[in-house]
Parts: C-alpha cells; structure tokens; sequence
C-alpha cells in the first residue's frame, strides 16, 4: 500500500530503476528464450512435438513467445524505470528524450545482467532436454554442429551469407522500426495508446518484426537479449559458437546484434521524430495530459511508482 513520507531507501533511487529494468529483461529472456527451448529441445525430446523446427509453425511459437514475453515485462517495470529493457530504446530515450546521459551505463549494465539471470534459468529448467537433443543427434557441444541448441540463447546468421553486412543490416532495419513504433506509441503529441494497453502493442511491434524480419540474423533487435544469454551460453560450454560467434562463412560475429541496433534504434528515433513528431508540433499540436503526466509520473520521477 503507497505511503507518503521520505524516500525510503534504494528504491526511491537509481538503484530501484535498475532492478526494475533486470527484473523486466529477464521475463523477456525467460519467455522468449523458454519459446525457442520449447521448439528445438522439449517438445520433441517430451514426445508431444515430433520433429524440431517444422518451420512456419515453430516460427509463430518462437515470435509469439518473445511477444508476450515483451508485452509483460513492460507491465512488470513500467511504472518504475519506463521499462527500456533494451540498450537500444535507452539510447534512443537519451538521444531524443531527455533520458539522462549518466544513468545510460547503469541502465545497460541492468538489462545484461537480467537477460544473463533469465539464460540462466532457463538452462537450469531445460538443461535435460538440451542434453538429450544433443545425444540423440550426436552432437558436441561447442563444434559448428550445436549451433542448433545455442539458438536457444543468442542468435546467429542465416547460412546464406557470407558476411556480416547482410546480418548487420537486418539489424539495423529491425531495430529501427521497432524504436520508430514506440516512439510513436508512446507519443504524447500523437495518438498514444491508452488504458495501459501500450505494453500489449508494443509486444504485438515484436511478434510482427519476427514474423517479418525473423529468418535472416534472428532478430535480437537487442543487444542486451544476445548479449547476456550469449555469455551463459559460452560459460555452459558452446565455447567459440557463442563467443566471439564463430559459424563458419561469418566469424567474430557477436558484434553485429550489439552494434546493428545500437545504430538502428538511435535512426529509428530521429527518422521518427524528423518526419512524424516534428511536423505534428510544427503544425501546433498539443500533447495529450493524460499520456504527459503517466510520462512524468513512470520516468521522469525516480521510482515514482515504487513507494510502498
């Protein structure tokens, strides 16, 4: 039950934003990740799926995993942190939105260390099933051939090219128009969505980007998502499979789904704001109260919403 009073503590400061933010990085992880689990471990290995990877299928289960992983872990921190939950939307937030500059690494650091923590778990629950897909293909962890149950934590490119510049591209598209879709999601200028069903639209952004963009590099459209299950996946064996990323036609190939949307979200912002959000406020639009102070409230206060 909120109280009024003193700021109690860390959770009235910086500290509470970046618990919000591992806490909320991790659902996704713990979704999204669980979904791909599901697909090329468990459901095979469980006798209730027979073949891993019947494509279109197995696709829709992976992109509405990380959807909902998504949609609900922007409830979970939402009122606390804004629930960035993705280097790339906090980049974006301090290039275009006042975001403060000083708490970037904090932030960052938070969203790594919570999708480590959800890799981890999810190692922790499917570690059999991996196990056993891994026997019965005859499969060494950490050679060329267990790039199949690494997908499980971090991405890599189609077999189809044979340089980073496709895959990094990809990224920077991706990340762009997710960025770009939030931003006007969430615009006060603009039609923002209300009732608190933003967290359910931003989810159904990633479903679509999945189903859309999914196939070339995997669509981490996050370094955070890559990163911090990348580094589980290198502790638990995978070796140079996931660090530095090394599939054969593209090596050292971890970079790409850090820098491709570093460079896709901070584009993504700017194309927003030059071609949709300068021209509504050029044309003398005002912003929306309702969405403005929710706004003020989530991010603009430190742990504003975190009084107990």
């Amino acid at each position: 039950m909120a109280t009024s009073g003193k700021p109690r503590g860390w959770r009235q400061r910086v500290p509470g934003e970046l618990v919000s933010e591992a806490l909320g990085t991790a659902i996704i992880i713990l979704f999204g990740c669980g979904s791909v689990a599901m697909t090329v471990a468990a459901l095979n290995q469980s006798d209730r799926g027979k073949l891993p990877f019947a494509a279109s299928g197995d696709w829709l289960l992976i992109t509405t995993g990380w959807g909902v992983g998504v949609a609900l872990a922007v409830w979970v921190a939402g009122g606390v942190s804004g629930a960035h939950l993705n280097p790339a939307v906090t980049l974006a937030h301090a290039l275009r939105r006042g975001f403060p500059w000083s708490k970037v690494p904090s932030y960052w650091a938070a969203q790594v260390f919570g999708a480590f923590v959800g890799a981890a778990l999810i190692y922790l629950n499917y570690h059999d099933a991996i196990s056993a897909v891994d026997a019965a293909n005859k499969v060494t962890r950490g050679t060329p051939d267990s790039v199949a149950t690494f997908s499980i934590f971090a991405t890599f490119p189609a077999p189809y090219f044979s340089s980073p510049v496709g895959p990094l591209i990809d990224q920077i598209i991706g990340t762009g128009l997710l960025v770009l879709v939030i931003f006007a999601v969430i615009d006060a200028f603009n039609t923002p969505v209300k009732a608190n069903l933003a967290p359910l639209v931003v989810g159904l952004i990633v479903v679509g980007i999945g189903v859309s963009f999914g196939a070339n590099a995997g669509y981490a459209i996050n370094p955070a998502r890559d990163l911090g299950p990348r580094i589980l996946a290198w502790i638990e064996g995978w070796k140079s499979v996931a660090i530095p990323g090394d599939y054969g036609k593209i090596d050292f190939y971890m970079w790409v789904p850090i820098v491709g949307p570093m460079i896709g979200g901070a584009l993504g912002a700017y194309l927003y704001d030059y071609a949709v959000r300068d021209v509504l406020i050029a044309r003398g639009a005002e912003p929306d109260p309702e969405i403005e102070e929710a706004a003020e409230t989530a991010i603009d206060e430190p742990g504003g919403a975190a009084q107990t």
